[in-house]
């Protein structure tokens, strides 16, 4: 992926920032959760979303069992071994070692991230040990 597509995408999820929590929304300065956050930057950067949202409730992941999430993110990004991820890659965490990977970031730097999360809004923050023992993911959006 070029530079330029990297910093655009950075560029794009940093104007998120201060967005409401809204599960299901994504509307940039409206509201989003982590998903939303992710695909209104796709719709910015890429253009059209690849294919439409099924319903999620919040507790989807556990639920289900399924990498969903992994999956989707499988059929239209290009899959980032953990250690290679870089600033405008997609990060999925697991919030347990035994469920599906439920929660999406975008790496907007060495050791940072923008991401939504409930009680809180879109913001940037430290990719810190806690977040890092979570990571079990990272795609990077189609580029040039």
């Amino acid at each position: 992926m070029s530079a330029t597509v990297r910093a655009a995408i950075v560029a794009e999820a940093r104007g998120w920032i201060g967005t409401p929590y809204l599960h299901r929304a994504s509307v940039r300065g409206a509201g989003a959760d982590c998903l939303g956050l992710v695909r209104g930057v796709w719709r910015a950067v890429v253009g059209p979303e690849p294919e439409a949202l099924a319903p999620y409730a919040p507790d989807w992941a556990e639920a289900g069992r399924a990498e969903t999430l992994a999956l989707t993110a499988l059929r239209h990004m290009r899959a980032v071994p953990l250690e290679e991820a870089a600033p405008g890659d997609v990060l999925l965490f697991r919030f347990r070692a035994h469920l599906p990977a439920k929660h999406a970031a975008i790496l907007s730097a060495p050791a940072r991230m923008i991401h939504a999360y409930d009680g809180a809004c879109v913001c940037e923050g430290d990719l810190a040990p806690w977040w890092h023992r979570r990571l079990a993911f990272a795609f990077a959006f189609p580029g040039a």
